[in-house]
This record gives structure tokens, sequence and C-alpha cells, in this order.
């Protein structure tokens, strides 16, 4: 019997496991991919709501190339409300969008949108690279925590598409 073989028959019994458990299932990948979206803008959008989050959004929002009008325009409380009621509104969109494709490519659309103004903000954040190690790429204070939307914006744009193809394949 030869190698390929004998891997081949190894993985027969832990493939049909896997497919069993349904991790195999189509678009699963999808589905969790868009489920982890739906719960993240929900938990984001809520701690909008409340002080301590209005002063912890000043130096990105006033770093933000794309976002320092909310200041000027909703004040500190506002401007956190602003974006609590779009992360929830695009969270909201992307539930609705495991029934309904039009829908959901509106949520993948204001997520792509969130993740482009905050992914802006990174080379603008005051203190966001370590001058001790040399700066670039030594991130440090909120840059680190910003690189993830850097992830958000790719899962964005995969949902974008995955929608979009699902339209227009009806």
């Amino acid at each position: 019997m030869t190698m390929l073989a004998k891997t081949h028959t190894a993985q027969n019994p832990l493939v049909r496991a896997l497919q069993g458990s349904g991790l195999l299932a189509k678009d699963l990948d999808y589905h969790l991919v868009r489920a982890s979206m739906v719960i993240m803008f929900f938990f984001f959008g809520y701690q909008k709501w409340f002080p301590y989050e209005f002063e912890r959004l000043v130096p990105f929002i006033s770093s933000g190339p794309l976002i320092w009008w909310l200041y000027p325009v909703f004040g500190h409380a506002g401007a956190s409300y602003f974006l609590g009621v779009s992360e929830w509104t695009f969270g909201a969109l992307l539930l609705a969008g495991f029934w309904s494709h039009r829908l959901g490519v509106l949520g993948a659309l204001g997520s792509t949108g969130t993740f482009i103004a905050t992914v802006t903000i990174i080379p603008f954040m005051p203190e966001g690279w370590d001058l001790a190690a040399g700066g670039f790429p030594a991130m440090t204070g909120n840059v680190p925590f910003l690189m993830k939307d850097v992830v958000l914006l790719a899962v964005s744009f995969y949902l974008l598409r995955q929608d979009l193809a699902r339209l227009v394949q009806r």
C-alpha cells in the first residue's frame, strides 16, 4: 500500500467524523464570520452609551481623518451615541443578512465603512509607535488595539463579496 493510500485510509474516519459534526457544512465559515461580526457590533455598540467610553474615544476620534468631525457636530457624548447607533444598526443589518442578502449587503457596506474609518486612524494615532524601540513598526498605546480592525475590514469585505455573489446568483 502506498503512503498516499495509507494517509487517505487513515483520514477517512476523521473526515467522516468532521462531516458528521457539521464542521464541514456548506457555508459554515460564512455563517460563523457573520455571527461573530453581529456579536462584535453588539458589544462595541453597547459600550458607546456610557461616560467611561466617551473619554476613551477621544484619542481615536480626534486622530481620525475620516471621523474627526464627530466632535464639532455632536460633542463627546453625542459622537459616542452616534457610533453606538451606527454599530447596532450595522450589526442588526448583518444579523438580518442571515435571511436577506440585500440587508446583509447594507450591513457589510456599513461594516466596511466603519473599519476603513478606524484603520485610517492608525498612522495618525499620537504616540502610536514606540520611539525607544525604533518607532514603526513597534506599536504602542492605542495602535495595537486598532490593528484588529485590519482583520475586521477584511472580514467586512468577505461578507460584502459573499452577499453580493448570493444576490447575483438569485
